[in-house]
Order: C-alpha cells, then structure tokens, then sequence
C-alpha cells in the first residue's frame, strides 16, 4: 500500500510546490527585473538582453550623488519616522479607552473612528490646504502633513481597538488591585502585551508614509528643498526619462528600505494583523 501511495503523495508534493513556485515568481519577477535592468548600461537598458553584459554598479552611485536626492531621504525619513511614532504615541490611549473602558458613548465614538477610515482625503483637502497655507503659512513645508498624526489616525485607532480586545481583562483588573492606576497599567501592562499591534500600526503607518504622493505634492510641490523620495522620483524619472537604468537604480533605493524593514519585522506584522480580528 505504501508503495501504491509514493507517486500519488509524490505528484501531490509537486503540484503543491509547483503552484507555489508559480506564485513567487508572478511577484518576484518584476522585482527581478528592476534590479537588473538598474545594473546595466545606458545603451543596454529596455533591450532584448535580459542579463546585463557589465554590472554598472555606478548607477547607484550616480543617483546617490543626485543634486537633491539625499534632501528627499532626509525628508522622507522625517515624514515617515516622526510621523509613525505621533501616530502610535496619539492612537494608543485612544484605543485603549476604546477597547477597555464602559462609558457613555462609546459605540457612537466608535462609529465616528470607523467614519472617518472611511472618509476619502480628498474631500477635505480644499479645506484644509486653506488652513494650513492660508491662516498658518505652512505651504512648502512637511508639517501640514506630520502635525495631524499627532491628534491619531482612524484606521490606527481602529485596529490597535481590535488588538487590544483580545487581552483578557484580568490582567488590567490584577494590576489596578495591586495599586496601578490607569496610565500606569496602560504602560506596564498593556504596551508589553500589544508588542505585536503597535508594530502592526507602526508598520502600516511607515509604509503610507514613505510611499505618500498626494500629500507632499499638495504642500510641498513648489519648495523643492521639502521634497520627499515619492515626489522627488517623479522630478528624477522626469530629468532621465532616457536614462533607464538611472531610473531603475533610483527607484530600488526609494523601494529597498521598506522591503527591509517588513523582512525584519514580518514576523510581528503578521501576529498583530492577525489578531486583530479574534474578538469584534
């Protein structure tokens, strides 16, 4: 019987991995050839060979030495990094009452959050370019963009409430009887256990920022020196549009640190998306 069941077991294993070989190749390809056609010559690049004949590892170099390129990495780190760390500092104590707290209003305040994930940034971008450009002077700068994350974020909000859901209540009940009050629990208590969430949130917080276009180019468009990498790409792409592998080369340094980041911090991703959804 044993001996019967090897090619079934067999063909299975192979079609199982096949698929999934298949699969990793529809994404990775693209990745493939970026980085390639980044590490060939001007003249080679966008043609039949698909293998470079010298490896430009200059590119990289031309790119990095770009006039303005390390003002957008600065930019983009500040924009993306400040602004992480406002939205977790500002959602958490939000989802926290959120999740743990019985008082008057809470479901409405939860409707609100979940109206507000669902609001387009492009309904209100008219009036708040106003304010911001107008009463505040603050066009052609970051801040009309990383100031708002420090009052929270809805979808933040909303999912680290779903997170913090499935820590039982006997730990905040065990720690308020030993004397904690409320921010102290919050802090010594619940943070330790919401590892996962908040770097779920930070995650999803980072990558929308560093991948953000709209905003800097509704604020920041006519003062090149507050460009960041996403809008900076477009200037770049723009001045070497003949230049491919320029191109290439500029858009894996833009693309190669948040595809680092998630690698390093995949594990706690999945665990905090996932759990998100335990308790409603």
């Amino acid at each position: 019987m044993s001996a019967r069941r090897r090619p079934g077991a067999l063909l299975h294993w192979i079609g199982v991995h096949a698929l999934a070989v298949a699969a990793a190749l529809f994404f990775v390809l693209p990745f493939v050839f970026l980085l390639l056609t980044s590490l060939m010559s001007d003249q080679q690049a966008l043609t039949r060979d698909l293998w470079p004949r010298t490896w430009e590892w200059g590119n990289y170099a031309t790119v990095w030495h770009t006039p303005g390129f390390l003002t957008w990495w600065r930019n983009t780190l500040l924009y993306a990094g400040l602004g992480t760390l406002l939205t977790v500092v500002s959602s958490v104590p939000v989802a926290y009452a959120l999740a743990k707290f019985r008082f008057r209003g809470r479901r409405l305040a939860l409707l609100l959050v979940i109206a507000m994930m669902m609001l387009p940034p492009q309904v209100v971008v008219i009036p708040m370019y106003l304010f911001w450009a107008r009463q505040l002077d603050l066009s052609g700068t970051l801040w009309p963009l990383i100031v708002p994350m420090a009052f929270g974020d809805a979808f933040s909000v909303f999912l680290l409430r779903q997170f913090l859901l499935t820590i039982p209540d006997e730990y905040l009940d065990a720690a308020r009887v030993d004397g904690c009050g409320e921010l102290r629990t919050l802090l010594r208590v619940v943070l330790p256990m919401a590892k996962p969430g908040i770097a779920a949130v930070a995650l999803f917080q980072f990558f929308a920022a560093w991948n953000d276009y709209f905003g800097p180019q509704i604020y920041a468009s006519d003062n090149p020196a507050a460009w960041t990498l996403s809008y900076g790409l477009e200037s770049f792409k723009g001045a070497h549009h003949t230049n491919w592998n320029l191109t290439m080369a500029a858009t894996v340094l833009v693309m190669a640190p948040v595809i680092l980041l998630f690698f390093l911090a995949q594990k706690a991703f999945v665990e905090g998306v996932t759990l998100t959804g335990v308790k409603g």
